[in-house]
């Protein structure tokens, strides 16, 4: 007899349990790996508006050092996470690129925190995201997504570089691993309790 596939196992439906539902973002650059978190954190199939990129972004987006990536997310990701019997998280990623920009109004709104995945191969093109969340005054943590030649900085040196207050975590997480994208969230939620931005129920 056949297994199912791990997309069959998935559960389609919120337990009765679940009381409340979280609305957090997934937000960072382009490339960062974004659509990558929210499909090894959904329990549920991811909702992907990826697109094929073609010669028009040719000038527009920047590939330098991501010579593999062929598609782009052009409106959200969407996935689903129920973190235990009485709460779900829902999950959208954002687009990185400013052309779609105008979009996050509408995303953020309602979402009570954002995870901010970096690059530290490419620090600088974390400024405007996370200026665009401070200005939105949206709790965020940065989740610094390995890659295999990303060089490692300490804590200090990292938040110094992004202008970071001393109250925002810094996380780190290979966005391909659910087990380490999985402690990520659970850092943050944690991280949204302790400062009453959000309540946990017992």
């Amino acid at each position: 007899m056949a297994s199912a596939s791990s997309a069959e196992l998935r559960p389609a439906y919120l337990p009765d349990t679940v009381q409340s539902a979280v609305k957090i973002l997934v937000t960072g650059p382009f490339g960062v790996g974004k659509t990558t978190l929210v499909g090894s954190l959904s329990e549920i199939a991811p909702l992907r508006t990826e697109e094929t990129m073609t010669t028009a972004g040719v000038g527009v987006d920047d590939l330098t050092g991501r010579p593999d990536k062929t598609t782009t997310t052009v409106a959200l990701d969407f996935g689903r996470i129920t973190l235990n019997s009485r709460l779900a998280l829902y999950l959208f990623g954002t687009p990185g690129q400013q052309r779609f920009w105008p979009l996050w109004e509408d995303l953020s709104r309602g979402a009570l925190g954002a995870i901010a995945l970096v690059d530290t191969r490419r620090i600088e093109e974390s400024f405007d995201v996370l200026g665009q969340l401070e200005e939105q005054r949206i709790p965020f943590a940065v989740a610094v997504n390995t890659f295999p030649d990303s060089p490692d900085h300490p804590e200090e040196d990292l938040r110094a570089a992004l202008d970071l207050l001393p109250g925002v975590p810094i996380l780190s997480c290979d966005a391909r691993d659910r087990r380490a994208s999985y402690d990520v969230l659970i850092d943050f939620v944690d991280h949204l309790h302790s400062t009453a931005v959000l309540e946990l129920q017992p």
